[in-house]
This record gives C-alpha cells, structure tokens and sequence, in this order.
C-alpha cells in the first residue's frame, strides 16, 4: 500500500516555506535601505550641484530646464516649498511663484483679445516683455512649470496638448476631446466652418453645432457671419499680436 508524505516531512517543508519567506522579507528590507541610502546621498549631491552652481541655475534658462529634470528624476521638487534649502540657495521657490504672477496678469490683460486661451509662444513673448531686460530671463519650459503649479492651486489654469502646439487655457472650464479635436483643425488657418468639421472629421451637424456653442459661450470662439457662403468660427488665441 502505498503512504502519502509523513507528518514530519511536511513540517520540514513548512519551516523551509517559511525561513525562505523570513529570507526574502530581510532582503526585500535591506535593498530599501540600500536604495534609500543612495537616494540619499543623490539628494545630498544635488544640493551641493545646486549650491555650486546657482548663479547658472538662476540666469540659464536651459541649465535651469536640465537642472529639473534632474530633480525630477530622483523625486525631488525645488518648487514644492517657499521655505528650506532650495528657496534660501537659489530662491527657486520664489522665482516661479513671481512668475506665476506675471502669467496670471498677461492673460488677464489679453482675454478680452484671446478668450482666454493663449498660445506658449504668444505668452513666452509677452512675459518677456513685461519683465524687461534687467530680469532674469525664462523660457517656455519655466512657463509651463508655473502654470502647472497655478492650476494645483485651483486657478483654473491649465496647459492644452495641441498637434505641434501647447495652448494655455486661463479661464474656468474642462475641455473635452472634441473641444480639444475643433481646435487642432482651427490651428493652421485660424478658424473652421461646419462644412470644414464635417469633412476633417466626419461630424455631422449636431455634434459640431454642441462643441461649437460650447466654445461660443466661454468666449474661446468668435462668429463670423461674413464668411464666404457660410458661417466661419475663428479662435482668437491663434491670432498673433502685434
């Protein structure tokens, strides 16, 4: 007749279960600690880098970009806080939250041209010129870095993935795809028409006329009842200024 494992043969396999589980769990700890030893020391680094290296920090834009991206990549944010190493060293904190300033009175200035949206470069131009040549200068990475930290705060302020464009949308109000869609096929001329949404994108009356009013309504969108044969529906954010 033939026996099934004994008792003690499963206890064996048990206690090897078990002390091979203990194993993992104090190597599972010990490589924590090691990777947040290192991460330590990485932090530790990068004050020093940014210590050393301020004066390039504050005045280049471009080492400025590289220099977050830096940050990023080991979890560390220099605009997370007013206070502490990174705004006493380099005044980072301050240096966005000042910007973030200007921003907010560009757009306010420009919304009865734009209806609140913006494109990058128009207000990288008009930033730069409120600043004036004694400021430090920024670029339109330090712009979108700003803007992201307005919209946590609940301003309403928020950055719009175009095709080969970023749009700021400085007014109240989600966009939806189709929102985002209308104003991708509005990009290269400026404006767009029932029949140029019905032929782009298949749309039929009622779904263009639903974006459309939307966009009417929230001002982003102006009516053109000139237009050759039909109604043309211009984005004045595409406008550039003078």
């Amino acid at each position: 007749m033939r026996r099934g494992p004994g008792i003690a043969a499963i206890n064996r396999s048990k206690l090897a279960k078990e002390r091979y589980a203990t194993k993992g769990t104090e190597l599972s700890e010990a490589e924590v600690a090691h990777m947040s030893k290192q991460l330590e020391s990485f932090k530790t680094f990068l004050e020093k880098f940014a210590a050393n290296h301020q004066a390039d920090i504050k005045k280049n834009p471009e080492f400025r970009q590289h220099f977050q991206k830096l940050c990023a990549r080991i979890g560390v944010d220099p605009l997370a806080s007013s206070k502490g190493f990174w705004a006493e060293i380099l005044g980072v904190g301050d240096f966005y939250y000042e910007l973030g300033v200007q921003i907010t009175e560009v757009c306010l200035a420009t919304k009865s041209k734009n209806g609140g949206l913006i494109t990058i470069e128009e207000l990288h131009k008009l930033v730069l010129k409120g600043r004036g040549k004694a400021r430090q200068d920024v670029s339109e990475d330090d712009l979108l870095r700003a803007i992201k930290k307005l919209h946590v705060l609940g301003s309403g302020f928020q950055v719009i993935p175009l095709q080969g464009r970023q749009v700021i949308q400085s007014v109240p109000g989600e966009l939806n795809v189709d929102h985002t869609t209308l104003l991708e096929t509005a990009q290269k001329s400026g404006y767009t028409s029932m029949s140029m949404l019905s032929s782009e994108l298949g749309w039929d009356n009622h779904r263009s006329e639903q974006v459309l009013n939307y966009l009417i309504q929230e001002g982003m969108i102006w009516v053109d009842n000139q237009g050759p044969g039909e109604k043309l529906y211009w984005v004045p954010g595409f406008f550039r200024q003078p």
